[in-house]
């Protein structure tokens, strides 16, 4: 019992040595999101989960067994999939997550607070990533402060969420954990502009040889083991920020469709994006025809509408095989 203590005395004097990130929800200076806030504009249509196992160190625990697919979708509801120890969930939109201002999406998972402390809670974790295409994802850069010199078991141990970041379940249930896709703006073969798939991959957290490690190569310690069915980070939501209203509709010539966002603008930038290599030339007209901008690009443009009224404008668009587009631009 003495050693017990000893540990946890020393957990928590480590822990505020190494405190440096934004706290826990309810705290002052947390970036934890309600998940009935009007921020949120839409959420995962689509969930797919690989299981992990209940115990990556016994491979005969089984696999994850809680929760089910759907149940990653919708808003925060406080239903959940277990995704089980480096289990993976991959969640699909509606239309594609863009890079605007602040943070551009948020995972809820359940963890629970301290009754005796509101800095500290019961939390699993999982290492978020990104793509634009379905098949290439890259990751958040996380950073895990809580010292491994013990485990921290399934029970009676609680971690601080100034220690954490760019982890989902930093925060306690019906709080999103946010990120923000400008920290990956200029990584080759991603555009942030353009997000299709959000991948959710469990941290196992062992401090021994099963156990995952953040960015800096720490590792990562949060409850372990879990053989039980809710084994691993439990996925409640996916709550999407700035998300694409897909304009310009069909593609041509079996080509990609262009995808124009946020229309009606309601920021001072427009996002116009194509997957594929066309060279698009442009030209932003207002309702008396008269020429404000034109250019060309590929790939992606941000037009700026920062010097421009509030009002309906003409984007017309041209690509090099003699297509064309044209769409209406209303700036509220």
């Amino acid at each position: 019992m003495k050693r017990f203590a000893f540990f946890i005395i020393n957990f928590f004097l480590l822990a505020a040595v190494h405190a440096q990130f934004a706290p826990q929800a309810g705290v002052s200076g947390s970036t934890a999101i309600k998940g009935d806030s009007s921020i949120f504009v839409a959420w995962a249509t689509g969930c797919q989960v690989q299981r992990g196992y209940r115990d990556i160190a016994l491979p005969d625990s089984g696999y994850a067994t809680g929760g089910s697919d759907v149940d990653g979708t919708g808003p925060m509801d406080h239903n959940l999939v277990s995704l089980g120890d480096s289990g993976v969930a991959t969640l699909t939109f509606a239309s594609p997550v863009y890079n605007g201002p602040g943070p551009d999406f948020a995972v809820f998972e359940n963890g629970f607070a301290n009754p005796a402390n509101p800095e500290e809670a019961f939390l699993e974790f999982a290492f978020v990533e990104v793509s634009s295409n379905g098949n290439d994802f890259y990751r958040f850069p996380a950073a895990c402060y809580i010292p491994d010199t013990q485990q921290i078991p399934l029970a009676g141990v609680y971690s601080n969420a100034r220690m954490v970041n760019n982890l989902a379940g930093k925060y306690v249930s019906g709080y999103g954990t946010p990120f923000d896709l400008d920290e990956l703006t200029g990584i080759a073969g991603l555009n942030v502009n353009h997000i299709t798939h959000i991948r959710l991959v469990d941290v196992v957290g062992s401090v021994g040889a099963h156990g995952s490690v953040d960015t800096g190569g720490r590792k990562i310690n949060d409850p372990y083991p879990t053989n039980i069915p809710t084994s691993g980070f439990d996925l409640d939501a996916v709550g999407i920020i700035h998300q694409a209203a897909a304009s310009l509709v069909e593609p041509l010539s079996n080509k990609p469709a262009l995808i124009i966002y946020p229309n009606p603008l309601t920021e001072n930038n427009l996002n116009i994006t194509i997957a594929d290599d066309r060279r698009i030339t442009y030209e932003l007209r207002n309702t008396t025809s008269a020429t404000l901008s034109r250019g060309s690009f590929s790939h992606h443009l941000r037009l700026s509408f920062d010097n421009l009224p509030k009002g309906l404008y003409y984007l017309t668009l041209h690509d090099n095989e003699g297509n064309k587009w044209v769409e209406k631009v209303t700036k509220l």
